[in-house]
């Protein structure tokens, strides 16, 4: 039996350049779920096991049906109450904005004959079994992003200002308008990986 996998299946989507570049997204659908705070807290940690234990029984029900899959890098749409933000820039923002403030929603690809209904089931399977109260707040999001500017970042969380301000070179440049959420892809598995090895995709939708 052939095991699904995405990050092949898409290679586009889970590759950047070092360089900012102008990219077309296509329609995709995750798994999701919502939380604001500081990501270096238990709750975020909380929130990104939920959604792998919802994605890896989803992917073990398919499994049984002869439809097995990959499960996919994690990633994150990220944004700010901007009444705080005064006009900041993108890369001006994490600085400007405490950490408490950040709201996100973590996400993990699914491939498309994932439904809805699997998925309800699978987050309730996670609370009753593995006792993971999370899950019930994991859904689908159905997301189109369409035109971007993305980079690849290449290092800390922490230095990701410095990539940030070349996509809003790129766009100051272009003359493009935001046009949606932060997106972050993982490429990297930061519990793992050392800090200036981390491999990040950072995509700005724009109009």
């Amino acid at each position: 039996m052939d095991k699904l996998d995405l990050t092949k299946k898409f290679k586009s989507y889970y590759h950047a350049k070092t360089k900012p570049e102008i990219v077309e997204i296509e329609p995709a659908q995750f798994l999701s779920i919502k939380g604001k705070g500081d990501p270096s807290e238990a709750e975020f940690i909380s929130k990104i096991q939920a959604l792998y234990a919802t994605a890896y029984t989803i992917k073990f029900i398919y499994k049984s049906k002869g439809k097995d899959f990959v499960v996919p890098k994690l990633e994150g749409l990220w944004r700010f109450d901007e009444s705080l933000s005064n006009n900041t820039t993108i890369s001006e923002t994490p600085k400007a904005i405490p950490r408490s403030e950040w709201q996100y929603q973590l996400l993990i690809r699914m491939p498309d004959y994932v439904n809805n209904r699997t998925i309800i089931n699978a987050a309730l399977q996670v609370v009753e079994k593995k006792k993971i109260e999370e899950a019930e707040n994991v859904h689908l999001l159905n997301l189109h992003e369409g035109k971007c500017i993305q980079i690849l970042h290449v290092g800390p969380f922490h230095r990701e200002p410095e990539t940030l301000q070349l996509i809003q070179d790129f766009s100051n440049k272009h003359q493009l308008l935001k046009n949606g959420l932060h997106h972050e892809i993982y490429l990297s598995d930061f519990r793992k990986t050392p800090p200036d090895k981390l491999k990040t995709i950072l995509r700005e939708p724009v109009r």
